[in-house]
Formats: structure tokens, sequence, C-alpha cells
């Protein structure tokens, strides 16, 4: 499986890093970072990408400012693509067919495509706007899904948490997982 993971300017970015970390190395991920989302992680956590990405074979990392690159074209097959997370100025891009960044215009080439796509918006509360987003969005066959946790689950930590929402999207993209206690 091809796999374009994309993380956007919005609180989180760390959350998005914890997911390629945890990305099955038979999976050949492409990762793309904004400029946005570089500095919500230098100010959430005071380390930048290359202190918290592991450094595995299966990850090609590619810049936002590079709408060249392979995943900008529906000819390159990537399968599926995953926004963690996703800020509301990107989720309103994509509602809007904006494609100004690589980020952007990987989501436009994957929806002309038909392909799967999933996106984590990351904001609380939610205005009318990014709702009506949403919908249309979701009524385009993407799959929303944020960064929500379930309390049945034996969450005590803050890994704990992270292991549930991305077991959840590995779930929603067909990765085999085990990283967070299922329902009985």
């Amino acid at each position: 499986m091809k796999l374009t993971v994309a993380i956007s300017g919005a609180s989180g970015s760390n959350l998005g890093l914890s997911f390629v970390n945890k990305i099955p190395s038979n999976i050949e991920v492409f990762l793309v970072v904004s400029k946005s989302a570089k500095k919500a992680l230098k100010l959430e956590t005071g380390k930048n990408i290359k202190e918290l990405l592991q450094d595995k074979d299966n990850i090609t990392v590619l810049k936002d400012t590079d709408i060249g690159a392979c995943i900008a074209s529906g000819s390159f097959k990537v399968d599926k693509m995953i926004v963690i997370p996703c800020s509301m100025n990107t989720l309103a891009k994509f509602s809007v067919g904006i494609s100004d960044s690589l980020i952007t215009r990987a989501f436009t080439v994957m929806l002309k495509e038909k392909r799967e796509i999933v996106i984590a918006p990351r904001e609380m509360p939610l205005n009318s706007i990014n709702l009506e987003n949403m919908l249309k969005l979701s009524k385009l066959n993407v799959t929303i899904a944020p960064p929500i946790l379930g309390y049945y689950s034996n969450v005590s930590s803050l890994e704990d948490m992270e292991n549930f929402l991305i077991g959840k999207w590995f779930d929603m993209l067909k990765i085999d997982n085990n990283l967070y206690e299922r329902w009985k």
C-alpha cells in the first residue's frame, strides 16, 4: 500500500508524527508537513520534525512547496491519504478545491481519482462554516475522523490516548493494529 500522510498547521502536529512512526514498514509513506505544522510542532513540543520522526526506509518526506512531487499527479498511484491534524484553513481549501500547496494538490488528486481520504479536523468548538465544509467533504466520500477519545477504552496516559486515536485511524485505513483495547 502507498499512503500519503499530511500534517497541517493545527494544534497536535505531534499526533501526526506519532501516527507516521507507528505505520508498519510494509506500507510506503509519503509525508508532507506544512510550514504552519512545523511551527506548531516547535511551539508545542520544543522539537522539530527530525527530532520526532523515526528514520525508517518506508518514509519519503516531501516539501509542501513542491507541487511537482510524485503525489501531485493522478498517474502516480497512491492508495490512500490521511491528514492529521487537519487545520480549518486546510479543510476550507479542500472543500472549495484550492490547490496552492502539495497537501491541497495531493488531496485534489485523490478526490478526482476517487481514492480513499481521511481527515482529522482539529478544532473546538466548531463554527457553522467548519461544519458546512465538513458536510460538503463528507458528501464527496471523505471520511471525517477528528481526534475524539473513546472512554470505554483503558486510557490512563497521553500515550494510551494517542494509541487509541491512531488505532482508530489505522482501522479506517485498513491497517492491522492492536494499539487499543477493543470493545468486548
